[in-house]
């Protein structure tokens, strides 16, 4: 460990300590709080949608209330922005893009992949939703189904309910989560069989 990074943790300790000392926050919350990040990935958000395509009451509240729909199946969420989830139909397709920087509902999908943070990522799919889902993933989304594109904020979050693919009929959740990938949840691509 270099000096800086020295410099760095102890820094960190005496902040903690101070946060403890004045009853902001405890060292429980704060071991809680990094185990969360540490089980966050996109497995989590899958379950999400696994959940609300076999149950119709789970489906209305992830719709209505994203941070309740997570913490429903244990996820923690707290001092985490609120998370709002888009559904997907036969009408509608959505793309989530945070365009300023890569605000991300890490909670339920993990830390962000590299190329949602890039500047060409987040110009194309403003500019040209289209094309970029077309090129880069092969997403295909007819001119009939209206395309929206909503931008992740550092005071709402977004996640996208992907449309059950077709001949997935009585298949159990984890056989479901098993077929949702992250960009699923990002409108970026669409589950399949």
């Amino acid at each position: 460990m270099n000096i800086l990074e020295a410099d760095g943790e102890r820094l960190l300790a005496s902040v903690r300590a101070l946060l403890e000392q004045k009853g902001i926050i405890s060292s429980t919350e704060v071991r809680e709080r990094l185990e969360a990040t540490d089980n966050a990935s996109p497995g989590q958000g899958a379950r999400m949608v696994a959940r609300a395509w076999v149950d119709p009451a789970y489906r209305a509240l992830m719709l209505a209330d994203g941070t309740k729909a997570a913490e429903a199946l244990g996820i923690p969420m707290r001092g985490i922005p609120p998370l709002g989830v888009l559904e997907n139909t036969a009408q509608v397709h959505n793309l989530v893009v945070c365009t300023l920087c890569s605000c991300y509902p890490r909670a339920v999908l993990g830390y962000p992949p590299f190329w949602y943070k890039s500047a060409s990522f987040r110009a194309r799919a403003v500019r040209d939703p289209r094309g970029l889902l077309a090129a880069e993933w092969k997403t295909v989304v007819p001119e009939a189904v209206r395309l929206v594109v909503v931008d992740s904020t550092a005071d709402y979050r977004w996640m996208v309910l992907p449309v059950r693919p077709s001949g997935t009929d009585g298949w159990d959740e984890a056989r479901l989560a098993g077929i949702v990938r992250e960009g699923d949840m990002i409108g970026v691509t669409v589950p399949v069989v």
